[in-house]
């Protein structure tokens, strides 16, 4: 008996000592609350709301913090340039793909044909209201934070390599940056309230019994991303000697905090201090993660793609091919979009329908009562595959230590 409980405390020890087994459990107790007890769920709102709010305070001066310091080590200003010129072509090369997959998985397997009379119709003219056909880059600019974040450090970290000041500067913010990171660590022991408040919060408000009547749909979307992530993500590690496996592992907490909050932003601070101790240099994270939140959302192209297809087969609205290759060239600009603003998504999609003149935009109203649930599925592929693209790019550039 005693040898039983020696063996089996070190083991349990272990899995308790890491975030992640709370943070799960923080999920399961999240869903069970939201099952059982919906009305006390509905409470909980703020305290995920709050959670990410306090995750973003960290968002902002991390990326300054990490371009400006790396931009600034790195000495060479056209290796600079190179690297994100390489991560906006990478971008837009995989999320073409993950539009594509998207459009064809959705045209095998068909889940708008369904009944769409058992199906619940929501409010969506708060999307449709918002949204012109046209994108504009000057409204996404200014509506994007983080770009511009990004852009006002890639500048200083230039301006700092003529200076005569670059040493002690760099010497002062690499300071600074360290206390910042410590103060995150001891935020994300928060990480499993704010998961438990966000799947409370969803579960008690939509109901498991919505995702009945589009669980083909769902299904459809979770099965892609899998493939997206295992099948073209994978291989792209393959081909660079990286694991994707291993890489999720790696991140497993951060997966499980981008579950419970269905917001990848969650988790942006800690996987690009987890990226730099893997050995991507810090210049090519500060660029490339901030980036990829805009100009990479895998996971989102491949939603837009298929909720489009979605809605042209619930309404059996035929497209051609020549209309396939229009919808793919609109969501390749559109889908740019989505991260900027609160319900992106929607307005994204109402603009590539309004586009295309040819699928019904009320159609919108079907979504809204599962998307929240699908929304994990894009924030998870969003994250993974921008880590993907920081270590190529990385990989690449041989600013990658083994």
């Amino acid at each position: 008996m005693k040898s039983n409980s020696t063996t089996a405390n070190p083991y349990w020890k272990r899995i308790t000592s890491h975030l992640t087994f709370y943070v799960l459990m923080a999920i399961l107790i999240g869903v069970a609350l939201g099952y059982f007890y919906p009305a006390t769920a509905l409470k909980t709102e703020k305290i995920g709301i709050y959670f990410i709010d306090l995750i973003k305070l960290f968002i902002y001066p991390i990326i300054f913090l990490t371009i400006v310091t790396g931009i600034s080590s790195m000495g060479d200003l056209k290796k600079v340039g190179r690297i994100g010129i390489k991560a906006l072509i990478y971008f837009e090369v995989v999320t073409t793909i993950a539009l594509t997959i998207g459009i064809i998985v959705a045209l095998v397997i068909q889940p708008g044909k369904i009944n769409k009379a058992g199906l619940q119709i929501q409010d969506a003219s708060k999307y449709t209201k918002q949204t012109n056909s046209s994108f504009n880059w000057l409204h996404f600019f200014q509506s994007n934070l983080i770009l511009q974040v990004l852009f006002a450090a890639i500048i200083i970290g230039i301006l700092l390599n003529y200076s005569k000041y670059r040493i002690t500067v760099v010497h002062f913010l690499n300071k600074i940056s360290h206390y910042v990171f410590i103060l995150l660590k001891y935020v994300m022991y928060l990480a499993p309230l704010g998961a438990f408040a966000g799947m409370a919060f969803t579960i008690g408000k939509f109901g498991l019994k919505t995702l009945v009547p589009l669980g083909k749909l769902m299904a459809c979307v979770y099965l892609t991303m899998i493939i997206f992530v295992f099948l073209i993500l994978g291989s792209i590690m393959k081909y660079y000697k990286q694991s994707i496996w291993k890489y999720l592992k790696y991140i497993k907490e951060e997966l499980l905090l981008v579950l419970g909050t269905s917001s990848s932003e969650a988790a942006l601070p800690s996987v690009m201090l987890k990226l730099e101790k893997m050995g991507c240099h810090k210049s090519v994270v500060g660029l490339v993660v901030p980036t990829g939140y805009s100009f990479n959302l895998d996971g989102t192209s491949i939603y837009l793609s298929m909720a489009t297809i979605f809605i042209a087969q619930l309404y059996n609205v035929p497209l051609s091919l020549s209309e396939l290759l229009m919808l793919l060239l609109i969501l390749m600009l559109t889908s740019k979009g989505a991260a900027a603003v609160t319900g992106g998504g929607f307005i994204v999609l109402t603009s590539t329908l309004t586009a295309l003149h040819k699928i019904p935009v009320e159609g919108l109203a079907f979504l809204l009562g599962v998307d929240k649930f699908m929304s994990e599925a894009r924030a998870i592929t969003n994250l993974i595959g921008n880590g993907v693209a920081t270590i190529v790019i990385a990989k690449s550039e041989k600013e990658f230590i083994e």
